[in-house]
């Protein structure tokens, strides 16, 4: 519905400040129910009628959740739903993060072109499997899924910003939850939602840039707004951001997309600019000791103060 209002496709009465979930099914089945078919030819109308049809079965549980399940070959990969409907038939663009490295063989393997949810039965009948190859294969996709708890890798975060066209409005999908997204100038943003931020009126979009959740937050023209309790990060998530940064700026003066450099590549470029920025700051001269006036021998003695004597009542 965020993205509906944001391209002015559903209008609210002015100084309205609290819409219900009927209100906002009502809404979005009116802007369903506009939409006229692209094609003339009288089996792709039928096909259309149907889409609608199906969706308009599907919009009860838009208040309670959608049924999606992503697949980890592409951010535009799910596994075909008939909630995924209601994205088509809307034009809205649906992505996810959730990727594996192609430069991971083993976790390739282990994944393969697998939805989330196939992934989960594989790895019970693998661990449970008497085949030792099995059991591996098994074991390493669990590990996969345990060490990207967060649904997003930053392969997947590197292909996203690629795919994800200049202005444009889409849904993120992360840890069943559904974000507006944009991209602008390059870089990818949030709609904030949390009712937390309700009265914080220059906090308007939250960036994208990292899997671990650390981000900034704009208002409406992209600009910095420093927001309670987000104003420092910690030193090591800010080192991290710092890190990501520099090896993207390493890939783009290389020449090379974003997705090319495997996650040990990219440390060990790190690792080659850290040691080239240390033997840099070992071939400045040392800082000259401060001058002192005077030799240290021939400095003046201080006296102590004398010492005071009580007075004695007689």
């Amino acid at each position: 519905m965020n993205i509906l209002f944001l391209q002015w496709k559903v209008k609210l009465p002015p100084q309205k400040e609290v819409v219900t979930s009927d209100e906002l099914m009502a809404h979005l089945g009116d802007c369903i129910l506009s939409i006229k078919p692209q094609e003339k030819s009288e089996g792709l109308q039928l096909n259309f009628q149907q889409n609608v049809n199906d969706t308009m079965m599907v919009l009860p549980k838009l208040s309670t959740g959608l049924d999606v399940n992503v697949r980890f070959t592409g951010v535009s990969d799910f596994e075909y739903t008939p909630e995924c409907i209601v994205f088509d038939l809307l034009n809205i663009p649906l992505y996810h993060g959730w990727l594996v490295d192609p430069q991971s063989p083993e976790v390739v393997r282990a994944v393969g072109k697998l939805s989330y949810n196939q992934l989960v039965e594989k790895i019970i009948t693998c661990k449970h499997s008497g085949d030792p190859n099995l059991v591996t294969e098994g074991l390493i996709a669990e590990q996969f899924l345990e060490s990207t708890a967060s649904q997003l890798t930053y392969h997947g975060l590197c292909e996203l910003t690629a795919a994800v066209k200049e202005e444009e409005l889409s849904v993120f999908f992360r840890n069943n939850h559904f974000s507006t997204m944009i991209k602008h100038k390059g870089h990818l943003y949030l709609l904030v939602t949390d009712q937390g931020f309700l009265q914080e009126e220059r906090v308007v979009w939250e960036s994208l840039h990292n899997v671990d959740g650390d981000s900034c937050f704009c208002d409406t023209q992209f600009h910095l707004s420093h927001a309670l309790g987000k104003e420092a990060a910690a030193p090591e998530q800010s080192q991290l951001d710092q890190d990501y940064m520099m090896a993207l700026s390493l890939q783009q003066q290389q020449g090379q997309g974003p997705s090319v450099l495997s996650d040990l590549e990219l440390a060990r470029q790190l690792q080659q600019e850290e040691y080239q920025q240390q033997q840099q700051q070992q071939q400045r001269p040392p800082p000259a000791p401060p001058q002192v006036s005077g030799s240290p021998l021939c400095a003046p003695l201080l006296r102590p103060p004398p010492i005071p004597i009580p007075a004695v009542c007689l």
